[in-house]
């Protein structure tokens, strides 16, 4: 009954999907589309190459089936004219042909064929690199999908925490709690009214008018606003108001980010209004508006970093009272981490020399929980140029950095499931992409490259075999050995995942495009694809190859048995300085028990 089950949910997806048939005989295209009809795959039939393009162009295809013999070009010149449109080069394409000819078969893989079957062919075999192409595509735009869909959002979110979304006609589709407790209005009165129900009278019209015009043109505005709370009171919001696209660049909804300054208003009116203004302490008057522009959370600090005032904002932040705090060192809030890189003596030096300082600090509740604040402190000079104090102006990013951390997460997951799935068609685990992965950081922390590094390495390496994904299953899962042909086409991988991933701006991507482009290269210059040796080859793809191969050897593949342990370090031992960078050979076998309990952990 489950087999059954899920067979019938397998077709029902398949309605969403829909194959492009191009082949020149029509009794071909109907039998193919009979074939592919009982599996519930639309099906679109074009006769020659201009019906295809033209197809291709106003249909969203899933996959290909493409004959060679074409009355207006030959197939593979139109199998590289579609590689080349960014907007068709990942979908799969499945070369269905009469020719036996090798070097026809050779060139179409190349160009970028996902397989070749020969006609007259097995319905069964065509009808299973149907679906696995039709997956494979699926996977691939689910993906970017939600890549572009966490860039965006992940922007947006940087900037501040009182958030509001709306859609296309500005009506209010969420707020969250922070918003609600803010506004005074609860989210059930928000959700469904537009934001004039916060507007402030004092607001010209003209402003609202131009925040419109601008996020229509799919452009962030930025401005500070005065709004009204449902109990008539007046607050002000550094706002930022962001149109969120998705991957064909279309609006679909607003979200508006913004930082309560109303502390702050207030503070500089007060200032203004209280202060003796005259020409000699003018200009420390503007030090001071300027230091609290955005801000909201304060404290004070003499010279030697003793508090000497905190405001009520910071006390509730950091659950400390006033007198636990005055005549202390401002370094007992600080993270060990701080503590442990010098910050504080760094931050230290700077004042004394009259800088501004801008920093992310990691401070501890005193209930021994962490809160991010970013800071900037102020050195306050007076007319005879010395440093009266130190002002400490700081705003609440805790739930941001956390949110970071998530999308951070979230985005290594990705990363990890396409990974795996370059493994999985070479029916691989998805466990040899865990070891190689904590095999590669433990290599890294070895080697002295440091947490950042060693982090990024982490995230990247699942992602080193991923141009496994453009490797035909009739090589990339044959059990016996490979003929030479073969093996090119398999040493294709490397360059294959090299450009998926090299023209992404995340650094993570960038890389696992490293990994993927230089894991096969060798020490002594006799690797692939580029042939470079020693230290030529990044130092993330020489960890990365001996993680790769220390797992290989140790697991079982579809043409060979896993190898006994002695036998794997003899072979270590033998390509010290051939295969693998030396130095981290040695680190290697010096710390073997470390990567057997890896090993063992994931079998």
């Amino acid at each position: 009954v489950r087999s059954i089950n899920n067979t019938i949910e397998i077709l029902e997806k398949n309605r969403e999907s829909t194959i492009l048939v191009i082949d020149d005989l029509m009794f071909m295209r109907k039998q193919l589309q009979k074939i592919l009809e009982v599996r519930n795959y639309n099906v679109l039939l074009a006769e020659n190459a201009a019906d295809a393009l033209e197809k291709l162009e106003n249909s969203m295809i899933n996959a290909i089936v493409l004959d060679m013999e074409l009355p207006d070009m030959h197939g593979l010149e139109l199998l590289a004219k579609m590689k080349e449109i960014d907007e068709y080069c990942h979908i799969p394409v499945l070369i269905v042909s009469a020719t036996n000819d090798p070097e026809i078969v050779r060139k179409a893989l190349k160009t970028g064929a996902l397989d070749f079957i020969n006609k007259p062919f097995n319905i069964e075999e065509f009808t299973l690199k149907i679906d696995l192409s039709v997956e494979a595509n699926r996977k691939y735009v689910e993906s970017l999908c939600s890549q572009k869909m966490l860039s965006e959002y992940k922007e947006a979110i940087d900037a501040n925490s009182y958030v509001t979304k709306t859609d296309l006609n500005g009506i209010i589709t969420y707020a969250n709690e922070l918003f609600c407790d803010l506004s005074g209005y609860t989210e059930k009165e928000l959700v469904g009214s537009s934001h004039s129900i916060v507007r402030h009278p004092d607001v010209p019209s003209s402003v609202f008018k131009g925040m419109w015009k601008t996020i229509q043109e799919k452009k962030i505005w930025r401005g500070i606003l005065k709004n009204r709370k449902k109990n008539a009171e007046a607050y002000y919001v550094k706002s930022m108001v962001k149109p969120i696209l998705d991957v064909n660049g279309n609006i679909i909804e607003y979200i508006a980010i913004r930082t309560d300054i109303t502390e702050l208003e207030s503070y500089k009116q007060l200032l203004e209004e209280n202060l003796n203004i005259s020409n000699n302490n003018l200009r420390y008057l503007q030090q001071y508006e300027n230091a609290i522009d955005e801000f909201v959370a304060v404290i004070k600090t003499n010279n030697s970093g003793v508090i000497t005032y905190v405001n009520e904002n910071f006390l509730e932040l950091s659950g400390y009272l006033e007198n636990d705090l005055l005549g202390k060192k401002c370094s007992m809030l600080r993270a060990a981490n701080h503590i442990r890189q010098g910050d504080c003596d760094t931050i230290a030096q700077k004042l004394v020399n009259k800088e501004k300082v801008s920093i992310l600090f990691e401070n501890i509740a005193k209930n021994g929980t962490s809160y991010y604040v970013d800071t900037k402190i102020y050195p306050f000079i007076d007319e005879k140029n010395n440093i009266q104090e130190h002002l400490h102006l700081m705003y609440d990013v805790t739930e941001i950095v956390n949110l970071h951390e998530e999308l951070e997460n979230t985005q290594k997951e990705i990363i990890y499931t396409m990974g795996e799935v370059g493994e999985s068609r070479s029916q691989e685990t998805g466990n040899h992409v865990k070891r190689v992965t904590e095999y590669s950081k433990l290599l890294a922390h070895l080697v002295g490259l440091g947490e950042k590094n060693a982090n990024l390495l982490y995230g990247a390496s699942p992602m080193h075999d991923i141009g496994k994904v453009g490797i035909p299953d009739s090589i990339l899962k044959k059990p016996g050995k490979l003929t030479d042909e073969e093996w090119q086409v398999m040493r294709e991988h490397s360059e294959i995942g090299f450009n998926i991933l090299k023209n992404s701006k995340r650094s993570i991507l960038k890389t696992a495009a490293i990994v993927s482009y230089m894991h096969h290269e060798k020490w002594d210059g006799s690797g692939y694809p580029q042939g470079i040796s020693g230290e030529s080859i990044h130092i993330f793809g020489r960890i990365t190859a001996i993680a790769d191969v220390f797992d290989a050897l140790g697991s079982d593949r579809c043409y060979k048995k896993a190898w006994e342990l002695d036998k794997i370090i003899a072979l270590f031992k033998a390509e010290k300085g051939k295969h693998f960078d030396p130095k981290l050979v040695d680190l290697f076998l010096d710390n073997l028990d470390d990567f057997l309990v890896i090993r063992d952990k994931f079998k």
